[in-house]
């Protein structure tokens, strides 16, 4: 097997059909593998077996747990898959009959149980039918890597290496790939190259040390919470409002976090640094919180166990409520809001620096800036302590705890975000050890470990060698560093044009989530006058937390709630115009969304000559779930779609699905599955890796332009006319009837069945896209005016979710 190129591996085998075995089966299913997956035999028939007449001989109880592995994929939630069919990838089999298997498979990656023994055992059988040349691979999450394959012989221990994925494999981006020195180089590259590239994973290269780079950090962090907590007195509730988003950390913040990894599965972590540990001090602080320890021997585990630092009750009125712990008493007590001055500054502060800083110093002397402050310097200190230790750069490290732990800033980041020359005099000042690379690298003359320069990030390299230019992938642009090199085309508060080089422009959105508003419309429109001037074609894309969310609900709601219709309408036409102009543009469009790509930020793609989904992109135009109907073309380019699959034949099916899939606001729960919902056009196409999305889309702007493009043509849309119509209100009708949806859904339903079909026009009749703008227009301001449709946006506005009325 060739050891460069990934195209190569095109058969694995996953050993372990566990939560962690059966989600990497299925993501590299997702990546267009053929998949063996293996477990032990059971060694009990289950009670529906025994009435099957079925014995411990039969083959379908022999692979019962990879077989019910499976079928657990379809209804799992996360989904592991990306589509249900991709099941149909994996294959079911067991470690007694289908070893000899194992031979014919390019990769095996083993996912067993967290003992050295059980692992050593299985490697000693994976060896005995083990193709030489085949890489294996372990995801432990922790244990020694050179342990694991003592007594192998020396081809098996030179393919052998760690892929540590993080759980659930489908959705975490790290993987840590954990060499031993016995791993041949080229087995890293390969491993390192088939995560990004197939599998769409942020690799790091770790070193086999305990717990690797991600658990030894985020579990030390997680202690310091607990520790610093304890010492300042904080609610559950307090440390994970300062642990959280204002931190520039997920939602669940520590406790939360605790709760879903599992106590005892944080002891077992603990216990793994603390043993493997030779530095007094880390022994120190990884010894078991006694807290935990009385949390576990009660069997409060966390969430698989009922309840832990949070569990959730039945209210009084048969709803749930969530109580927490008294960290004192142990006793349970209706969860509460924390709030203040400080919490406040952190929310209202710009980025995660900007919250960071402000949560420190708005008020110093505060009980949660003080603790803020230790819990962070503590953490920074230690991963500091920790450079040539668990892995060789601190962009590393840094990588590691944003696609492992979702922080927003990774460590040596965050120090500079905070002010690495004066956070580093605070330190000294409060009596703490600064690792004496980091006094040296200071006292060089250098105030930040980053620094951007001419376009391009700039890392510290150690070993007196000053910066150097950090490393990028040719498939990874990055926007933010073209933007700071002055590749700015042309900007407008809420988006900009930049150049990607080779004539190549890229229309990004940076609204907040990437709403659109007026100033993105606008510059829309100067995007397409600009690029037919001058440019070879255009990419529409962002590196936001999403893609675009939609259009900025709240002007609309308070134009409506005024009575300001022309107002109103002249927001609808000017969107409607803005997405014409890029259909119309005489040069190549490609979008390339990603996450959560909703009502508008839809609208905005299905424009462009062809769209490159990322893999996790939610898509759909989710409009009637506000009491509306897509208007800024969405509901227009639905009935084209339907036309252009219809052929010369009947549109009604095609209609009918479509309809189907706009009237419930259906969204795509991956970028394949937008097939299933209907809003993937022959042209379109899924990359598994995220961060080359734009780099790709710009080479299919540069594919459409060598290969001589023309515009689309304008052609007029064949409707279903009065005819269609008629049958999608009977089908609204009989939902209503059924009580399905209520009166209102039903008049959102029947509006948007007016516009799909073409109004009044003749069945076959063939009408103008304008034809149909004007109708999407005249019923979005119809449904604007209704009271339970104001309702609708108001409720979503103020809770996130969509209203029933």
């Amino acid at each position: 097997m060739s050891m460069n190129r990934t195209g190569t591996v095109r058969h694995a085998a996953v050993i372990g059909s566990g939560v962690m075995g059966a989600g990497i089966a299925a993501h590299l299913a997702n990546a267009g593998m053929r998949v063996l997956l293996l477990d032990v035999v059971p060694q009990a028939l289950l009670p529906e077996e025994e009435k099957r007449g079925l014995t411990l001989a039969s083959p379908q109880v022999r692979s019962r747990l990879a077989q019910a592995a499976i079928a657990r994929m379809a209804k799992a939630q996360p989904a592991p898959l990306y589509e249900p069919s991709f099941a149909g990838r994996i294959t079911a089999g067991n470690l007694e009959d289908h070893l000899a298997g194992l031979s014919e498979v390019d990769w095996i990656v083993e996912a067993v149980v967290e003992r050295l023994d059980v692992k050593r055992s299985l490697f000693e059988r994976v060896e005995s039918v083990w193709r030489p040349g085949t890489i294996v691979s372990s995801n432990t999450s922790g244990l020694s890597v050179a342990e694991m394959v003592e007594g192998r012989s020396d081809a098996f221990r030179q393919h052998f290496a760690v892929t540590h994925f993080f759980n659930p494999p489908r959705y975490m981006k790290l993987v840590e790939v954990v060499p031993t020195r016995d791993t041949a180089p080229e087995v890293t590259a390969l491993l390192t190259a088939l995560c990004e590239e197939r599998l769409g994973k942020g690799v790091v290269v770790a070193k086999d040390t305990p717990n690797f780079i991600a658990n030894r950090i985020g579990t030390y962090g997680m202690l310091v919470t607990l520790e610093e907590g304890l010492r300042f007195g904080l609610t559950v509730e307090e440390a994970d409002a300062l642990t959280g988003p204002a931190m520039g950390r997920p939602k669940t913040a520590t406790f939360r976090m605790l709760d879903l990894v599992g106590l005892d599965t944080l002891l077992h972590v603990v216990d793994n640094v603390r043993e493997k540990s030779t530095d007094a001090a880390e022994r120190e602080t990884f010894a078991r919180p006694p807290l935990l320890e009385k949390l576990v021997a009660s069997g409060r585990l966390g969430e698989k166990s009922g309840g832990g630092f949070y569990r959730k009750i039945k209210g009084p009125k048969g709803g749930s409520e969530i109580e927490s712990l008294d960290l004192e008493s142990l006793a349970y007590r209706p969860r509460s809001s924390v709030k203040g001055p400080i919490i406040d500054a952190a929310k209202a502060a710009k980025g995660t620096g900007g919250k960071v800083r402000a949560l420190i110093g708005t008020d110093p002397k505060h009980k949660y800036a003080q603790f803020a402050w230790q819990t962070i310097k503590r953490t920074l200190l230690y991963s500091a302590a920790l450079v040539g230790v668990i892995a060789d750069s601190i962009t590393d490290i840094d990588k590691a705890m944003k696609w492992g732990f979702s922080w927003e800033l990774g460590p040596f980041e965050l120090w500079d975000a905070l002010g690495l020359e004066k956070s580093v005099a605070r330190m000294k000042a409060e009596g703490n050890a600064v690792p004496e690379w980091v006094l040296t690298w200071i006292a060089e003359g250098n105030g930040s470990f980053y620094k951007v320069q001419e376009g391009r990030r700039f890392v510290y390299a150690g070993g007196g060698g000053g910066y150097a230019a950090e490393e990028l992938s040719p498939d990874e642009i990055s926007l933010a560093a073209l933007k700071e090199a002055g590749r700015t085309v042309l900007r407008t508060s809420d988006a900009s044009l930049i150049d990607l080089g080779d004539d190549v422009v890229c229309l990004e959105f940076h609204s907040q989530n990437n709403a659109i508003g007026g100033e993105i419309l606008t510059a829309i429109r100067r995007t397409a006058e600009e690029v037919s001037k001058n440019w070879r074609g255009l990419v529409i894309a962002n590196d936001g937390r999403n893609f675009c969310v939609g259009a900025n609900l709240l002007l609309l709601l308070m134009e409506a709630q005024n009575g300001e219709w022309d107002e109103v309408e002249d927001i609808i036409r000017m969107f409607q115009s803005s997405m014409l102009s890029i259909k119309k543009l005489d040069r190549p469009v490609v979008a390339a969304p990603h996450r959560m790509t909703l009502g508008g930020g839809v609208e905005a793609c299905l424009p462009a000559d062809q769209i490159i989904f990322s893999p996790e992109t939610y898509f759909g135009l989710v409009e009637t779930g506000v009491g509306l109907i897509p208007a800024g073309g969405g509901s227009k380019e639905a009935a084209v779609m339907a036309a252009a699959r219809a052929g010369g034949g009947e549109i009604q099916p095609h209609l009918n699905a479509l309809f189907e899939t706009v009237a419930m606001a259906k969204t795509s729960t991956s970028g394949f599955d937008v097939d299933r919902i209907g809003l993937k056009r022959p042209q379109d196409r899924v990359i598994m890796r995220q961060d080359a999305r734009i780099a790709e889309a710009k080479r299919a702007v540069l594919e459409l332009d060598r290969a001589g493009y023309t515009p689309q043509p304008q052609a007029r849309v064949r409707v279903a006319g009065r005819e269609g119509k008629a049958v999608l209100r009977m089908g609204v009708h009989g939902l209503l009837l059924g009580g399905q949806i209520s009166k209102h859904d039903a008049l959102i339903g029947n509006k948007l069945a007016h516009v799909m079909a073409g109004g009044d026009a003749a069945p076959g009749a063939e009408v103008s896209e304008q034809y149909l703008l004007d109708l999407e227009c005249e019923a979005f301001l119809s449904l604007c005016g209704e009271r339970k449709t104001q309702d609708r946006m108001s409720h979503m506005l103020s809770t996130g979710k969509p209203l029933r009325n």
